[in-house]
């Protein structure tokens, strides 16, 4: 059974829900108003997303253990994966369980693929004679022109279906069609050598910034001091500022105000305002100086706290 169609999302956190089995965490960095259209395409091997995003923001993805998983920029507009930016064409192969960030400056597209291992095992030993398996640490794959806009086209073909208001995908023997010419496109595209010679690198950064993620949420209800925080995730400080300006593009302790400050606006769009206050809110997300709270929350989201508080009270 196909599952399929386009959401358009307001909200990060409800956008950032709709990602299956794929978990995802958005910390929105830019003024404005987040929109995203997800177009998502499940059939009974392979998942699809087609992702457009309008504001800069870090997402901090955590991937299933039991799902092959790809993912790859669409057009110029896309983000970066590691701190690293990712040509238009390039593949990234991920390891089972991949924790990683990926950042966008703006606008952006950007997709991802999951598959059944054994399926897509199988397919590469009958296309290839080898099976297409999970690498220990993720691979930049860069496929050839024909064998890139092949995939492109497949993609697009099957994100059209999906939004078409045919029923085609609902038959079983065109999904089973569709599903098969993508798994053979994603076979010939991941059998490219791989030419990224940083790979150790970036699973180093990966790993120490895997570890920041969690010890920030260990403390996302007060302020570690950077000492501690640095010995807890077991690096010194320059090393942290330095991983953490490369892969998010922001400082630790920036990242943390950015991450409470996104946590605090999402309780402000769901808070009553007829019983609920901004004060309230800032309290429970342990800002205790209102008025400084006011002025970064506008300088970060381009409105007041009490303006986004405000956009729940009934017409």
């Amino acid at each position: 059974m196909s599952e399929r169609g386009t959401q358009r999302f307001d909200d990060p956190d409800d956008y950032a829900a709709a990602f299956g089995d794929a978990r995802v965490n958005l910390t929105i960095m830019d003024a404005g108003d987040f929109t995203a259209r997800l177009t998502r395409l499940k059939l009974q091997h392979l998942e699809a997303y087609w992702c457009r995003e309008s504001l800069s923001r870090i997402a901090y993805i955590s991937l299933p253990p039991e799902r092959v998983a790809l993912s790859f920029p669409i057009g110029r507009a896309s983000p970066l994966l590691g701190g690293s930016a990712l040509r238009n064409g390039n593949i990234v192969l991920h390891s089972p369980a991949e924790r990683m960030h990926q950042r966008s400056n703006g606008v952006c597209q950007w997709g991802m693929m999951l598959f059944s291992a054994k399926q897509l095992a199988n397919c590469g030993e009958a296309l290839i004679g080898q099976p297409i398996t999970s690498p220990r640490a993720s691979r930049v794959l860069h496929p050839t022109r024909a064998e890139t806009l092949k995939f492109r086209s497949l993609l697009k073909h099957a994100c059209h279906l999906a939004d078409s208001g045919r029923n085609l995908i609902g038959r079983p023997e065109v999904a089973r069609a569709l599903e098969q010419e993508m798994l053979h496109a994603v076979v010939h595209c991941l059998a490219a050598d791989d030419a990224n010679d940083v790979a150790k690198t970036r699973h180093r950064h990966a790993t120490v910034m895997v570890r920041f993620e969690e010890v920030l949420t260990k403390h996302i209800d007060r302020k570690p001091n950077m000492q501690a925080l640095c010995a807890e995730v077991g690096v010194a400080e320059r090393t942290l500022r330095m991983y953490c300006g490369e892969v998010l593009g922001v400082s630790p302790t920036r990242y943390l105000l950015l991450r409470r400050l996104n946590r605090a606006r999402a309780a402000l769009r769901r808070a009553d305002p007829s019983t609920a206050t901004v004060a309230e809110v800032a309290r429970n997300n342990q800002f205790l100086e209102f008025g400084r709270f006011a002025a970064t929350y506008r300088s970060i989201f381009g409105e007041l706290p009490s303006t986004t508080l405000q956009r729940n009270s009934p017409e």
